[in-house]
């Protein structure tokens, strides 16, 4: 059982570990985000479809919007970027991007 001087600010228990954290922050309704989409654009011409959980298509186009591009200019610039670490897998470069967005932005 947590103490109130166990609390911060937040209301958060400082000593609860980062997963645990996670699942208290994850509910029912939330189940969408973890469902597949495919979403079909061009890049450089070519017509091409990329299946990513909502949660990631959520997060590009937040950092879309920050960039001031849409979303398929923004996946065509990570496309473009991504070419010299991993030439075979799009979609796994986007995880990433998310990932490392999500990182440097907390």
């Amino acid at each position: 059982m947590m103490s109130a001087s166990s609390i911060d600010k937040t209301g958060e228990d400082p000593d609860q570990k980062p997963l645990d954290r996670l699942f208290s922050l994850c509910n029912v309704e939330q189940h969408q985000e973890f469902e597949s989409e495919r979403r079909s654009m061009r890049l450089h011409g070519h017509s091409t479809t990329i299946r990513l959980e909502r949660a990631y298509w959520t997060v590009l186009g937040i950092l879309a919007d920050e960039e001031g591009i849409t979303v398929a200019a923004l996946v065509t610039r990570i496309h473009d970027h991504c070419q010299v670490a991993n030439d075979k897998n799009l979609a796994s470069c986007l995880r990433v991007v998310c990932l490392k967005y999500i990182n440097i932005c907390s």
